[in-house]
């Protein structure tokens, strides 16, 4: 008997340009990862035009040439994903996040596709204003228990648990009539073979590298770092001793905060370098010259921390603020150093304003009621600066905990198990196929009555004079580009067949749903309409 296929499939390229960000470096590593670890047998990408599909096809031959010799990948328009539902036999689909497209994709399986197959996506940056409208979609009667959003650390997973509640609170709600998604948790991850401790340089200033975005509204205020820092100096800390290194991406708004950060270094006589924009081999030469590792997110758009994986395996000691991600990624005591945080219990002002300001305006508003702080940055500082032991031994541990929990080899196996995890839940398809989601328009409801008239209103149809040169091959219609995957031309040849004596329209659904039993009714009743625009049908009184 032979094997059946692992067709693994997605909505999303996950290679994606623009500015060098968290959830884009992860999307572009998990699906890197994944095509290494090769456990499917094929691999379907369903994109929204031309132009993705073709950059998609220049990456996937790039890194993995292996697969894309063998055919393995198919990349097609997303208006196909209908026609490949009701054919392919779908292991899971997964997509880069859960925002975007995860419930409506699970509505299109419930339709077409003979399976319930899972459909997974995964967290990235939780607080934007609009996000609960997102996370309402998710919540409506097709949702099964193979829908699942993958959560990247604990303190997400419970920020999501927060908008359901919430939600279901607020609409009057209950779980029964309106569920939600299943929630995992797996974390992001880095290459660990690519990323070697450098070597210790015993005469140089202690090295303290903060890397990643240089922004106050978006990553982190640096300012309390700088503050610890002088604390330090104040208490006897030779400044020579240390050196600052703030290295990342900035964007234009970044430049005042910057030339602050540089005044506050320069009053209390801190060795300061700025490294903007570093190339890889850069970033990575930053890495291994570091001593100490420092990230102090005081910002709910950062969910995980993908920068504190990649310094532990770097073989460098983290200190980090005690946030979101941080908790799960840094062992304190063992492999880093986490700094209290205090934040506010309630927003209401930037509540009742969110959605109406500029996203940087309102994760500003937040992250300066987020305290880092500042005593106790100093003393973890300090342990790490006065001890070459210590940070060596951290800095081994947490090499160690990276290769164990945040490699990608180790990541995606969890994956993989989730996935056939999710396929031993009950999951009828027959109760789902005619459940509408109640956030995608009806169309049909909402336009009907600009028309004159529907199918079901006693019309009887019959042969029109380009149907009849159709059916025997005299003429053909018009079929635009765009409509090759809803229009299939057999089936209306049928319907002009079957419509050489007057039919009614159910008895003429009937006939055609008997010889194309793929279409669904309202599916059949399309080509019926199309028909009738092309004149190979026409009403009887016509």
């Amino acid at each position: 008997m032979p094997k059946k296929q692992r067709i693994w499939g997605t909505l999303d390229p996950f290679f994606q340009g623009g500015p060098v960000m968290g959830r884009i470096v992860a999307n572009t590593a998990f699906l890197t990862a994944l095509l290494a670890a090769d456990i499917f047998d094929e691999y379907h990408f369903f994109l929204p035009d031309q132009k993705a599909m073709d950059a998609l096809g220049k990456n996937l031959k790039r890194v993995a040439p292996g697969p894309a010799r063998d055919k393995r990948f198919r990349i097609m328009p997303r208006r196909e994903l209908p026609a490949m539902l009701r054919a392919t036999a779908y292991h899971c689909f997964h997509l880069s996040d859960c925002i975007a497209n995860q419930p409506f994709l699970a509505r299109a399986r419930n339709l077409y596709s003979a399976n319930i197959f899972p459909v997974t996506g995964v967290i990235h940056s939780l607080s934007y204003a609009r996000y609960p409208e997102a996370f309402l979609r998710h919540l409506w009667p097709g949702t099964t228990a193979r829908d699942c959003i993958v959560c990247t650390s604990g303190d997400g997973r419970m920020a999501v648990e927060h908008h359901f509640a919430r939600l279901r609170e607020g609409f009057g709600l209950t779980g029964a009539s309106h569920p939600a998604p299943v929630l995992a948790e797996i974390p992001l991850a880095v290459d660990t073979d690519a990323l070697a401790p450098g070597k210790p340089n015993p005469d140089g200033p202690v090295r303290l590298l903060a890397f990643g975005r240089i922004s106050h509204t978006s990553k982190m205020d640096l300012v309390p770092l700088v503050r610890a820092l002088h604390r330090l100096v104040q208490d006897g800390l030779d400044p020579a001793s240390v050196e600052l290194v703030l290295a990342g991406w900035d964007d234009s708004r970044s430049v005042h905060y910057l030339d602050t950060l540089k005044h506050l270094a320069q009053n209390a006589s801190i060795p300061l370098t700025v490294e903007l924009r570093p190339s890889e081999a850069e970033k990575r030469k930053l890495f291994q010259s570091a001593d100490i590792f420092v990230s102090i997110a005081d910002n709910p758009q950062e969910t995980f921390g993908i920068t504190l994986a990649e310094a532990g395996a770097f073989g460098l000691p983290v200190v980090a603020s005690r946030y979101d991600g941080y908790k799960d990624i840094v062992a304190h005591g063992e492999t880093g150093l986490l700094v209290p945080t205090t934040v506010p219990e309630r927003t209401p002002n930037l509540d009742a304003m969110a959605t109406l300001l500029f996203d940087s305006e309102y994760h500003l508003g937040l992250a300066q009621q987020t305290a880092v702080s500042v005593p106790d940055l100093a003393e973890a500082l300090r342990a790490l600066i006065q001890s070459p032991e210590l940070r060596r031994a951290m800095g081994a541990a947490a090499r160690k905990r990276v290769e164990s929990a945040f490699s990608w080899p180790s990541v995606i196996a969890r994956y993989v198990a989730l996935w056939d995890d999710l396929w031993r839940a009950d999951a009828d398809p027959g109760p789902l196929r005619d459940i509408p989601h109640p956030l995608a328009p009806d169309y049909g409801r909402l336009f009907g009555h600009y028309g004159s008239r529907v199918p079901s209103a006693g019309l009887r149809f019959k042969t029109g004079r380009t149907g009849e040169a159709f059916y025997r091959d005299r003429d053909y219609p018009n079929l635009y580009a765009g409509l090759h995957d809803a229009i299939d031309l057999d089936v209306v040849r049928k319907i002009a067949f079957f419509a050489r004596k007057p039919v009614d329209s159910a008895t003429l659904i009937s006939k055609v749903s008997g010889m194309a039993p793929h279409l669904h009714d309202t599916q059949v009743e399309y080509h019926i309409l199309w028909a009738l625009k092309q004149d190979i049908l026409q009403t009887e009184e016509q």
